[in-house]
């Protein structure tokens, strides 16, 4: 989707909390600040004041913006340094994903308490089909203003629906509620909606395709579903002119699908200058595979190839992988393997970025784990497990990566120069 501040709140009683549902059983259920949400709530004193969650570094960037950040133009996805001069005052904070996956968790939970066709998107917004759900719950609007109450009570957050037809136009709904609102967008007005908005609010149009299509005149949805198939090509190339022309016609006959699975679980560091140590790189692997190892085991998931990303200082990407005889969900294991591939890369020159992912993934619940010949029954997974429980309690940050793992590296005793 394009730039949401172009999708100002609207206050249109054709498409408010109360416009005719009856046609419309797809919600788009979207947290409001989620990262930044979830900080306040465990730290009440930062009630009304701006909060930013992202990398805190000068190479970091906003991952969640407080509305009262907000206000300053603060959004997601900018860089950090940028954020501190529009809002020097702000509380800025380093992301805590077992936090926000503990809250995600319990609030997707509370969509299939209404209906099992709930298709998360991330953490924090998913697409639900409520049609068998009307007869227990009632209307869409009304299972809307369920999932919104329950959310507010039970988690102490607060999220923005959007009611629609289809999937696409649920979404942009959504993003006009925000923040904590409800927009329905009845089945005969959705052209009534969609054709007054400005055209970066279609699906797949980003800054340069905006320009592109504002040099042609076509500056609103109406405009481009009006235009020529052809002139769209032109602008956007053949497959985007016939997506964008379907979206624009309010025609996305996608299904909600509950089926959808993360291909991958991953996580990487930039670091705030380019280093070259070892012992540096080292320790931000482990603190990476730690983290990778929590969203996996959160996710209920094992993956069998372990990646290896590194990113050297003149923005070059080099990638190793291996695949695994068994698949982990541990962080030692990961760590074990990514550590090898990176000695056995031994790049010469400084090091912008390092990430660890895991891909080949499949549920974990049922799978046979074969022992490495010698190995002990109980090991390094529950060691992590129980770690896993403790920060549920306590904090991750009461359990760090290096004394979960030991940051030793074995060959210390044959190269006692290596770190």
């Amino acid at each position: 989707m394009g730039r949401s501040q172009s999708l100002p709140r609207g206050g249109d009683p054709r498409f408010g909390p109360d416009a005719d549902d009856s046609g419309s059983p797809i919600l788009h259920v979207d947290m409001d600040a989620f990262f930044a949400a979830v900080e306040v709530r465990r730290r009440p004193e930062l009630l009304g004041r701006p909060v930013i969650v992202g990398g805190v570094g000068p190479r970091g960037v906003v991952s969640s913006a407080s509305y009262e950040a907000r206000r300053f133009g603060v959004r997601s996805a900018m860089p950090t340094s940028q954020a501190r001069a529009r809002c020097p005052h702000a509380v800025y904070l380093p992301p805590d994903f077992t936090a926000y996956s503990t809250a995600s968790r319990a609030v997707m939970q509370i969509f299939r308490d209404v209906t099992p066709l709930v298709e998360p998107l991330s953490l924090d917004e998913a697409f639900l089909d409520v049609t068998g759900a009307r007869r227990l719950f009632g209307s869409p609007a009304a299972i809307a203003r369920l999932i919104r109450r329950r959310v507010a009570d039970e988690q102490e957050l607060t999220c923005s629906v959007g009611v629609a037809p289809s999937k696409f136009v649920a979404k942009l709904g959504s993003t006009r509620a925000k923040p904590d609102g409800l927009l329905v967008v009845p089945h005969g007005q959705v052209l009534d909606f969609l054709h007054p908005l400005p055209v970066d609010a279609l699906w797949g149009v980003g800054e340069r395709a905006a320009e592109a299509l504002r040099r042609l005149g076509l500056g609103t949805v109406g405009d481009l579903a009006e235009a020529p198939v052809g002139m769209l090509r032109r602008a956007v190339g053949a497959a985007a002119a016939t997506h964008l022309h379907e979206l624009a016609w309010g025609r996305d006959p996608r299904r909600v699908s509950a089926e959808q699975v993360d291909k991958s679980i991953g996580a990487e560091v930039t670091f705030d200058v380019d280093v070259a140590d070892p012992l540096e790189i080292r320790r931000a692997l482990l603190a990476l595979s730690a983290k990778v190892g929590v969203r996996l085991r959160g996710a209920g998931q094992v993956g069998r190839t372990v990646v290896l990303k590194v990113r050297l200082a003149d923005f070059r990407t080099v990638s190793r992988s291996r695949t695994l005889d068994v698949p982990t969900d541990t962080a030692r294991e990961m760590f074990d393997t990514v550590w090898a591939l990176y000695t056995a890369l031994d790049p010469t020159e400084r090091i912008r970025l390092v990430g660890v992912r895991v891909e080949g993934l499949a549920p974990a619940q049922g799978l046979s784990r074969q022992l490495a010949l010698g190995a002990p029954e109980r090991g390094w997974r529950e060691a992590e497990a129980a770690a896993d429980a403790a920060a549920a309690r306590f904090g991750r940050s009461v359990i760090g990566p290096a004394s979960l793992l030991g940051d030793r590296d074995p060959r210390r005793k044959e190269n006692p120069q290596h770190p």
